[in-house]
């Protein structure tokens, strides 16, 4: 186990843990709500309950390249899933990805607990350079949480997805470690 596991999965508000089959069910009471899903890369038709479980199975294994977690308040209550894409561990760099699904608890700090959680995770477990991430230019709430946790927009592919019957740019955000150490007081 790395030196100090427990804190690197565990925030003020929220923790992570390994994704288990028995979170299907918690899935299944957002994954088809398009007030939580309609800013999600992924999600743009209802998924079923087949199709969610057959994912949820792959995701319970982490690859070279993925490394996804359920996402729950530190008393145990389930929020989401969060994680690590596209990990390239030549160049030192991932996208992670972060829902919650639990309407009740949106704008309430979870999620700015769990990619702070993500950030440490990713620069002292998987010694990445850097982290970076695409969210759609209407999800207002998100990238504001993104920039009070160092996240600096880089880029933009414009009219990118047509959600909630506009069309928004895809905002891609990134850190690099050097600048999440200095902001934290790390050399």
């Amino acid at each position: 186990m790395i030196k100090g596991a427990r804190h690197l999965f565990s925030g003020k508000l929220v923790r992570i843990r390994a994704m288990e089959k028995t979170d299907l069910d918690n899935v299944m009471q957002w994954i088809n709500n398009p007030e939580i899903t309609q800013y999600l890369l992924a999600f743009t038709l209802p998924m079923s309950r087949a199709a969610e479980e057959k994912w949820l199975e792959s995701a319970t294994h982490h690859t070279e390249s993925d490394k996804l977690f359920a996402l729950e308040t530190l008393s145990g209550e389930y929020l989401g899933g969060c994680g690590f894409h596209r990990i390239d561990s030549l160049n030192r760099h991932a996208e992670i990805g972060i829902a919650i699904g639990v309407q009740t608890h949106l704008g309430k700090g979870y999620g700015q607990d769990a990619v702070r959680i993500l950030l440490r995770l990713g620069f002292h477990a998987l010694n990445l350079n850097k982290i970076y991430l695409r969210v759609f230019s209407g999800n207002t709430r998100a990238i504001r949480c993104y920039e009070k946790c160092g996240f600096k927009e880089v880029g933009r592919l414009r009219q990118h997805r047509f959600a909630v019957g506009e069309w928004h740019d895809e905002v891609i955000m990134e850190v690099m470690r050097s600048e999440w150490e200095a902001c934290r007081g790390v050399s």
